[in-house]
């Protein structure tokens, strides 16, 4: 089992900056996945940027640029800082946790609402 721990949603004007970190607990394999999906209301979960446990980086093309995901290997701990953020970055923002060989695991979701 593994348990994320999510924090750092809130209220954002535009062109506003906002961070998020996901804190893994429990069983963490070596080689793994950690990233950040969104989903909007009527919208399908979408991937915002993810981090390999090799450190490699993927980002979803309307986030490039603006948002960049990090690393803390030994807290077991990811964080998401988003620049510059859009009305359309209004999301409930969840952290995922895609191990090599097992299930993966979704934090509850925090909320990032971009509004004046």
């Amino acid at each position: 089992q593994v348990q994320l721990v999510e924090s750092g949603g809130g209220l954002v004007q535009p062109g506003g900056s906002l961070s998020l970190s996901c804190a893994a607990s429990g069983r963490i394999s070596r080689i793994h996945v950690m990233g950040w999906y969104r989903q909007a209301p009527g919208n399908q979960r979408e991937l915002v940027a993810s981090i390999h446990s090799d450190g490699r980086t993927t980002y979803a093309d309307s986030v490039k640029g603006r948002f960049a995901i990090s690393r803390d290997s030994a807290k077991n701990t990811v964080y998401l800082q988003m620049n510059s953020l859009k009305s359309e970055g209004t999301s409930v923002y969840y952290c995922n946790f895609r191990p090599l060989f097992d299930m993966e695991y979704w934090g509850e979701g925090t909320l990032v609402t971009v509004s004046s």
